[in-house]
C-alpha cells in the first residue's frame, strides 16, 4: 500500500540524505527533469548508494529514468542493480514498457535476483492518454499508472489548470482500474503545494474517487497524503458497524437492509470490507 510518493533529485546529496526522514511510503529518485543533462551520468552512478539510503526506513524506492533511448536502458539497469523496487517510466507508451521490462528481466537474470522489479508508467501526451489501458497491460510488471500534471498540458500547448487536468487524469485512473493496477494522482497539479487546504481537499476528492495515493514534490505534503489516503477512525467505526448490521441482515435472509438511514446491499458492504482491510494493512505496517 503506497499513499505518498515523494520526488527527490537524484543528483542532490543533500536531498538524498534527508529523504528517508520524510515519512513517505515511497521515494522516487529522479534522474530525469530535476537533473541537469551534464549531471545525469553521475546521478545514475549514485544510485548504488542512494537507493539503500533513501529506503533505510522501509520506504519503497523507485527511480524515474530518462525517456531517451540512449539513456533509458542504462538508467533502468542501474536502478535494478541498486535494488530499486521499481522504475518510473516517463513519456510512456506500450512499446517503451516492453523494452524496459526486457531490460529488467535481463538484469535480474544476470544478477540472480529473486524479486521482480515493477514499472510505473507516466502518461505525458495525448497519444499515451488514448492508449493508457494498453500501456497498463503491456507487461505484468506494470504496478500502476500516473498522469503528468505539467508535461501533458505542455505537449498539447495547454495550461495545467485544474479544469484541463481533471478529464485526462480521470481517464488514466479508469484505465488503471480496468487493468487491475494501482492509480496514483490528484485531479490538479502537484506543483501547486502552497495552499494546504486546497491540497487536503484534492486528496479527499482523489481518495473518494478510488485513487490509492499521489506523488508530491515537497515534504510538507507527505503527511497530508498519508493521512488523507488512510481511513479515518470515524470511517473505520462506521464500516465496523455496517459489517455487523450486514451479518444481522444475513441471518434474516435479507439481501438489502437499512443502515443508519440509508439502504445498504452487497456493493456497500464490500466497500466497508475494503476500507477495513486497508486499515488493517496500515496497522500491521505501523507495528512492524
Amino acid at each position: 500500500m503506497i499513499r505518498s510518493l515523494i520526488f527527490v533529485p537524484g543528483s542532490s546529496d543533500r536531498f538524498i540524505a534527508k529523504a528517508h526522514e520524510r515519512g513517505a511510503d515511497a521515494v522516487i529518485l529522479d534522474l530525469e527533469d530535476s537533473v541537469l543533462p551534464d549531471q545525469k551520468p553521475a546521478a545514475r552512478e549514485r544510485l548504488a548508494a542512494a537507493v539503500p539510503a533513501v529506503g533505510q526506513k522501509g520506504a519503497k524506492v523507485f527511480v524515474r529514468v530518462n525517456s531517451e533511448e540512449e539513456r533509458v536502458a542504462e538508467d533502468t539497469a542501474a536502478a535494478c542493480r541498486a535494488g530499486a523496487f521499481g522504475v518510473v517510466l516517463p513519456k510512456a507508451n506500450a512499446a517503451a514498457v516492453v523494452r524496459v521490462a526486457s531490460v529488467l528481466e535481463s538484469v535480474e537474470r544476470e544478477n540472480a535476483k529473486s524479486r521482480t522489479s515493477v514499472i510505473l508508467p507516466i502518461i505525458e501526451d495525448a497519444a499515451a492518454l488514448l492508449d493508457a489501458r494498453a500501456i497498463a497491460t503491456a507487461s505484468t510488471r506494470v504496478f500502476g499508472l500516473m498522469c503528468a500534471s505539467e508535461d501533458l498540458p505542455t505537449s498539447m500547448n495547454a495550461e495545467p489548470t485544474t479544469e484541463f487536468l481533471r478529464l485526462p487524469k480521470l481517464l488514466v485512473h479508469f484505465a488503471a482500474k480496468a487493468a487491475g493496477v494501482r492509480s496514483f494522482g490528484l485531479l490538479r497539479s502537484i506543483a501547486d503545494f502552497g495552499d494546504q487546504k486546497a491540497v487536503e481537499a484534492a486528496i479527499e476528492e482523489a481518495r473518494s474517487f478510488g485513487f490509492e495515493g499521489a506523488t508530491c514534490v515537497h515534504p510538507s505534503v507527505v503527511p497530508l497524503l498519508n493521512r488523507g489516503f488512510a481511513p479515518t477512525p470515524e470511517q473505520v467505526a462506521k464500516a465496523t458497524r455496517l459489517l455487523a448490521a450486514a451479518e444481522e441482515a444475513k441471518k434474516k435472509q435479507l439481501g438489502a437492509f437499512l443502515f443508519e438511514g440509508k439502504m445498504a446491499d452487497e456493493p456497500v458492504v464490500q466497500r466497508a470490507r475494503n476500507l477495513l482491510l486497508r486499515h488493517e494493512q496500515l496497522q500491521a505496517r505501523s507495528q512492524s
